[in-house]
C-alpha cells in the first residue's frame, strides 16, 4: 500500500520548495504530515471528506488545517477534499438536508423548494440568499452530520482495505518460501 502511494503523492521536498509555499516551511516540515502510516492516511482521509462538504473554498483550507492540528496525512486530506466538484455538490447538500431533518425531527416538505427560484441559469443573489435561509438549520446539522458519517465511513474503509492489503502481501510472501523457510535463490 505504501508503494502504490509514495508514488502517487507529492514528496516532502518538492511540496516545500515551491516558492509560494515556503513561508510555511515551518509548519509544513513535519514528518506526521507527510508519514504513511495506515491510521495517519486513514484519518487524512477521514479529515478530507469531513472537509470536502465546507462551503466553496474553505474546503483545503479546512483540510489543512485539521490536518496540521491532528498531525495526519496532508496531501491525502488535501486531495480527498476533491469529490466534491460542480457535479457532487448539490446532492451531496441536498442529501445532508435530509439528513438534517431526519435527526431535528422536521418534515422536510415544510421549507421552500428549488422551484421557488426563478430560471436556474437567471438566479438572483438575493432569491438564493432567502431559499438557503429557508433551509436553515436542517441544513447546517445535516452537513455537520454528514459531513462526520462520511470520515467515519472512510477512515473505516481506509484501514479496512490497508490491513487487507498488508494480509495479502504477508500471505504472497509466507507462500513464496521454501518447504525449509527460506527464500528460493533466484
Amino acid at each position: 500500500m505504501r508503494h502504490h502511494l509514495r508514488h502517487r503523492l507529492p514528496s516532502p521536498s518538492r511540496v516545500l520548495d515551491t516558492p509560494g509555499l515556503r513561508w510555511l516551511r515551518p509548519w509544513l516540515d513535519h514528518p506526521a504530515l507527510w508519514g504513511l502510516q495506515r491510521r495517519r492516511v486513514a484519518m487524512g482521509f477521514a479529515v478530507g471528506m469531513f472537509s470536502g462538504l465546507m462551503p466553496g473554498p474553505t474546503q483545503m483550507l479546512t483540510a489543512g488545517v485539521l490536518a496540521l492540528l491532528l498531525r495526519v496525512n496532508l496531501p491525502v486530506a488535501l486531495l480527498t477534499t476533491l469529490y466534491t466538484n460542480p457535479f457532487t455538490y448539490l446532492p451531496l447538500y441536498y442529501l445532508a438536508y435530509r439528513y438534517g431533518c431526519l435527526l431535528l425531527g422536521q418534515d422536510t416538505g415544510s421549507t421552500m423548494s428549488l422551484s421557488s427560484l426563478s430560471q436556474p441559469g437567471h438566479w438572483r443573489v438575493h432569491e438564493v440568499l432567502a431559499w438557503l435561509e429557508g433551509l436553515g438549520w436542517p441544513l447546517l446539522v445535516g452537513v455537520l452530520a454528514l459531513g462526520l458519517t462520511l470520515a467515519l465511513a472512510g477512515y473505516a474503509l481506509v484501514a479496512v482495505s490497508w490491513r487487507c492489503a498488508v494480509g495479502r502481501a504477508w500471505r504472497k510472501r509466507k507462500e513464496s518460501r521454501g518447504a525449509d523457510g527460506t527464500y528460493p535463490a533466484e
